[in-house]
């Protein structure tokens, strides 16, 4: 902390304001294919982003390291004579929530261990389904953060990761069969049996190949098939750079009912052990929990200080930067508020109709638009109330927007998607179905 004041202080003998920010990651990632073992890594790595506001304009260099502070400096300079023109200010020292992020357990787990979390998952996984070839990912990592800027702003903070990933893939002919699952968060997860329990549920269900129509069918989408087909352009729609930009079709919707009135969607930031929760954005600016989406009103969109400042509002606290990147808007977690069908009567209560697992090519389309055509990699047929088998070369396309204001039903139990979003099942009553 103190380096990096001494960088602010001789920064600010040459610009009017100056932030730091500093990330060090130790991350170990360890990879099986087809069953077995195949790498193990250590990786750490420093980086260090510098940002001043130099003759009313924005100069930013970054580095790997901490050492050349000096040169970073000589950079950031440079870059100002071409940076875009300031327009918001650095926060100052702020009082942040408490956010529950680190697992000392996670730091403590060692390589052997997460060898055996994968052999367990597989082992279980062909248990049921001895063909079965399984890609698993298991990786644990420690993140210190650290932001310093001129108007006294600090934060510091140390967060840890988790996460454990399979892909299986059965080969009967020419017939490929796809399943998978994941769990990410800050924490160690309870038992990898979880993720193979249901990767052998869509193994039960997608046992018999049944053939679709081509027309329009009600659709179930589990909480993977929500990520896979929603997530990216609700993501983009909300963003407040593309709203900004006049591109997001949500833009001048605010306070405007857009989607079915038992949606609810919200960005939380302050949610204990996910892996999009911090105390603070990559600003220094309080994390907090923002409403988007109350009874189907779009009601807020995600700011970082510079978007916030040019839409005249106050940064919501979602800025992120990925490496050494500049600092954008996104989303940290988003939740899909619970409604109160189960699943199971969603399936009871169709007599034809598809369930959706996993959807791929969605985001081929006009994103922002949110146009979307993809081929089902995952997905069974219902009929008379009962999942009767897997379907296969069969897509299905619509508008997210258009999909999102009919008669949604919506599940009661949610689960978290790859760490990033938290939502139930959807039951949407009509989508267009193509099949060969």
């Amino acid at each position: 902390m103190e380096h990096f004041l001494d960088v602010i202080h001789s920064a600010l003998k040459v610009a009017e304001q100056a932030e730091v920010f500093c990330v060090s990651s130790r991350e170990t990632p360890i990879y099986f294919e087809a069953n077995k073992l195949k790498q193990i890594q250590a990786k750490e790595n420093t980086n260090v982003t510098l940002r001043i506001f130099r003759g009313g304009k924005l100069g930013i260099a970054a580095a790997s390291g901490s050492n050349n502070m000096e040169t970073l400096l000589d950079m950031a300079v440079e870059t100002s004579e071409f940076g875009d023109p300031t327009n918001f200010t650095f926060p100052s020292r702020m009082d942040y929530p408490d956010v529950h992020i680190f697992d000392s357990r996670v730091q403590k787990v060692t390589m052997e261990e997460m060898i055996e979390y994968g052999d367990q998952v597989i082992t279980k996984i062909k248990k049921y389904a001895p063909e079965i070839l399984c890609d698993v990912e298991v990786t644990s990592g420690i993140d210190s953060i650290c932001i310093v800027n001129s108007q006294r702003g600090e934060a510091n903070y140390t967060k840890s990761f988790f996460g454990l990933s399979v892909e299986g893939i059965i080969i009967r002919d020419t017939d490929m069969l796809f399943t998978g699952d994941s769990e990410n968060s800050c924490c160690l997860p309870a038992s990898p049996d979880l993720i193979a329990d249901r990767v052998v549920r869509q193994l039960e269900l997608a046992n018999e190949k049944v053939a679709v129509s081509t027309k329009l069918l009600p659709v179930i989408f589990t909480p993977r098939g929500v990520a896979s087909t929603f997530l990216t352009p609700l993501s983009l729609a909300f963003n407040g750079k593309v709203v900004l930009e006049g591109v997001s079709p949500l833009g001048g919707k605010l306070g405007e009912q857009t989607f079915d009135n038992n949606l609810n969607l919200w960005d939380d930031a302050t949610l204990a052990y996910q892996v999009g929760s911090s105390p603070c954005d990559d600003e220094g600016v309080p994390s907090q929990c923002t409403p988007l989406i109350e009874r189907g009103v779009v009601t807020n969109f995600l700011y970082d200080l510079r978007t916030a400042a040019l839409a005249n509002t106050r940064s919501t606290g979602n800025c992120k930067r990925i490496g050494s990147g500049s600092p954008k808007p996104a989303v940290s977690s988003l939740v899909i508020g619970e409604g109160d069908i189960s699943f199971e009567a969603m399936v009871e209560g169709m007599e034809e109709g598809l369930v959706v697992e996993q959807l791929i090519g969605a985001d081929q389309g006009n994103l922002l638009g949110g146009d979307f055509s993809g081929n089902v990699l995952l997905g069974y047929k219902v009929e008379n109330g009962e999942v009767i088998g897997r379907i296969k070369d069969t897509m299905i396309s619509g508008n997210v927007y258009q999909i999102l204001k009919q008669s949604l039903g919506i599940g009661n139990k949610a689960r978290w998607v790859d760490g990033i979003l938290r939502t139930p099942a959807l039951y949407c009553p009509c989508v267009s179905v193509a099949s060969k």
